[in-house]
């Protein structure tokens, strides 16, 4: 009986054992189907399909092409942006304190627009714009020497920088001009054109200007922090781009400083 039981015992034993190989691989088997149906699925569902290998090694190799050519067209982009940014800074480099080119075209004297009174002493530059968009030098200076005639109004300027940066002379430096107000009896005046309305000046005259205003500085031994704008007087919105952009402002003065750093 114990050796039948023992026989049975190894028969059940056996058994018990096929059939847990037995569920073990259906087990791995239903796995590895439900691993292939998630897998479709979510391939499915992303909308791709399911690509041969050489298709893959394609794409890979083209991701990878795209890398080589947009990194040196990135290292470009970038030189060619900061080769901009130092143009820039230094495109009034070869502006000196030199005395300008000038046309004199001194007004008539009269009560309106040159009184003939001599300054004692020039303690300033005062910078303005015409307010007269579009206008030329000539057109400036004409009606200031209209007004001896016309006498609707008391104003001048020293000197008047046109759109294509050409300066006509109005009033002598030692003379004084009816521009700045308070300090038209210590300071000399220059008068922008502008082509628009905000008041932004043109290159040319931009260039002129920071010419012009660094050879009166150093003809009357003043320094950049001397130059002034017609706001600064009398709080009137003159010259306008200078006004409404302090930091233009800030970059004109150190233009004019770098200029006559070139003496």
């Amino acid at each position: 009986d114990r050796l039948r039981s023992r026989g049975l015992g190894d028969v059940y034993k056996r058994q018990n054992k096929k059939m847990f190989v037995l569920n073990d691989g259906n087990e791995r088997i239903k796995n590895q189907e439900k691993y292939r149906m998630s897998t479709s699925r979510r391939n499915q569902l992303a909308g791709r399909k399911t690509l041969p290998k050489n298709t893959r090694r394609k794409k890979k190799r083209g991701r990878k092409m795209l890398r080589i050519i947009m990194i040196p067209l990135m290292i470009l982009l970038l030189f060619l942006l900061f080769k901009s940014c130092i143009q820039k800074k230094n495109q009034y480099a070869d502006v000196d304190a030199t005395q300008p080119e000038m046309d004199v075209q001194l007004l008539d004297i009269n009560p309106y627009s040159r009184p003939g009174t001599t300054i004692d002493h020039v303690n300033g530059i005062v910078v303005h714009y015409t307010a007269n968009p579009g206008s030329t030098a000539q057109d400036n200076r004409d009606y200031f020497n209209g007004l001896k005639d016309s006498h609707e109004t008391s104003a001048s300027s020293n000197f008047v920088i046109g759109l294509e940066g050409e300066i006509i002379q109005c009033i002598p430096t030692w003379e004084m001009a009816y521009a700045s107000n308070d300090r038209n009896a210590d300071t000399i005046s220059i008068e922008c054109c502008h082509p628009d309305e905000n008041g932004k000046f043109t290159d040319a005259t931009y260039r002129s200007l920071v010419q012009l205003t660094a050879w009166l500085c150093a003809k009357y031994d003043l320094t950049a922090d001397q130059v002034i704008r017609h706001y600064d007087v009398t709080g009137k919105i003159c010259p306008k781009y200078f006004v409404e952009d302090e930091d233009a402002w800030v970059e004109f003065r150190r233009n004019v400083q770098d200029a006559l750093e070139k003496q």
